[in-house]
């Protein structure tokens, strides 16, 4: 290589034939390449689709891109093929075969028309060109074939998958939602009539709205991989999808809500009407319970006790209309209230008699104690002790006749605990109780 020319030294056979065979190789990588994004179903879905938004305006530059591509590519097929020519003239190259092989392979020897590198704003090397041609290197030509060919690639993988993702789950989606409709419709629950149905409309319009967006503009639902270089990194950007994906699972929840109240609703009702009688009976059992402390206890507050709500009653009887009627997307809230509300009133019924009857049970428990006390001196065979026969017996005619004062009785019953704990507490003994030596001596 001692001899050199405007390129450079002149290269010798040896090198010639390496640089030929490593141009070969890359010419068939990049037209198998070609071929591939060619025949690439994204490509052929974006030269039909009716496209808008963002994905119209960068298929418009990519199309110019794949269109300068192929005219890289044939410039450099011509230069390629006319260095093997010159090549395959004789089998030992004369110097000016290998000084022109050198200007073809190093140099800038392609000629690319400049209003081809400038067509419908295809990127250049160097921006857009507005010169009449442009002259390349091979090598400079493959880069800048590379260049195109990603950015093409990277477009067409990304609009293909989003169509290859989307639409077929919107359309599953759809089928769901339609299946969903008419299940709603046979129990009831329509749009205007029913918040499930009014979803179930607005769920259908998102759908076809997200469906035709997607098909016209995949780009605008592209999320690229950040940091990724390779064509097509990134995914499908599926938040409206799974949203409302999410709102028609929340929907179909409702529905078997509704579909277990046609299931159960006479067993429920009949439930209801069962509370609400035990309800209405422990009131009457109050109201009857509060005469009877009124006619037993003197000088104590009764609270009233109110009637049943006539509110439920008919609200249950509403309910029996709905069952009766197939309105199952209204029973299903009413059973629901009345359930609640029939606890409570049931709850309520037996506060009621619990505080309506507090008097008797303090009567009660007064008449225990005294009792227990009479019991206990009897053990310890002071039962008749004068003072204590009298008050057990004041205290005993307090509590067993009407109408009773319970404060007056309990403090009778308190007198005598404390005349019995005084007498208890003495130490004194009756003869023949076992225990201590009697307390008048051991003559005695």
């Amino acid at each position: 290589m001692g001899v050199t020319g405007p390129t450079g030294p002149v290269m010798d056979r040896d090198e010639v034939d390496r640089a030929l065979a490593r141009l070969g190789a890359e010419h068939e990588a990049i037209e198998t390449s070609l071929l591939a994004l060619q025949d690439h179903a994204g490509r052929r879905l974006l030269e039909g689709a009716g496209l808008t938004g963002i994905t119209r305006e960068r298929w418009t530059s990519t199309e110019a891109s794949i269109t300068l591509l192929w005219t890289y590519f044939d410039a450099y097929t011509g230069a390629l093929r006319t260095a093997r020519e010159i090549r395959a003239r004789r089998r030992w190259s004369s110097r000016e075969d290998l000084v022109e092989l050198t200007e073809l392979l190093r140099g800038e020897s392609v000629m690319v028309a400049g209003s081809v590198t400038a067509t419908a704003n295809a990127p250049t090397l160097h921006g857009t060109s507005s010169r009449l041609s442009e002259r390349y290197s091979l090598a400079t030509l493959v880069d800048r074939m590379n260049e195109l060919y990603a950015t093409s690639l990277d477009l067409v993988v990304a609009a293909d998958a989003v169509w290859s993702a989307l639409p077929a789950r919107i359309d599953l989606l759809a089928a769901e939602l339609q299946r969903t409709r008419k299940l709603a419709h046979s129990v009831g629950v329509r749009p205007g009539e029913h918040p499930a149905g009014d979803d179930l409309e607005r769920i259908t319009r998102t759908l076809t709205k997200l469906r035709e967006e997607v098909v016209s503009d995949p780009l605008a639902f592209w999320i690229p991989a950040e940091g990724s270089s390779a064509p097509g990194g990134g995914r499908p950007d599926t938040t409206v999808y799974d949203r409302e994906a999410r709102a028609l699972e929340d929907v179909r929840r409702e529905i078997d809500a509704v579909l277990t109240v046609r299931q159960d609703a006479e067993k429920r009702i009949v439930k209801l009407r069962d509370v609400l009688s035990r309800a209405d009976r422990t009131l009457a059992e109050a109201r009857t319970a509060r005469g009877e402390v009124l006619a037993k206890i003197a000088a104590t507050e009764v609270p009233v006790v109110s009637g049943p709500p006539t509110v439920l009653q008919e609200q249950l009887a509403t309910a029996a209309e709905y069952r009766r009627q197939a309105q199952w997307h209204r029973l299903s809230p009413l059973l629901e209230s009345l359930e609640q509300k029939a606890e409570d009133e049931l709850l309520r019924a037996r506060e009621s008699l619990t505080a309506v009857t507090a008097p008797l049970a303090v009567r009660a428990e007064l008449r225990g104690r005294l009792d227990a006390y009479k019991a206990k001196v009897a053990r310890h065979g002071f039962a008749e002790e004068p003072e204590l026969v009298e008050r057990y017996e004041k205290a005993r005619r307090m509590l067993w006749s009407a109408p009773c004062d319970l404060r007056v009785a309990e403090q009778a019953v308190l007198r005598y605990q404390q005349a019995a704990a005084e007498l208890l507490g003495s130490g004194r003994r009756v003869p023949g109780q076992g225990g201590a030596e009697d307390v008048r001596g051991p003559g005695a």
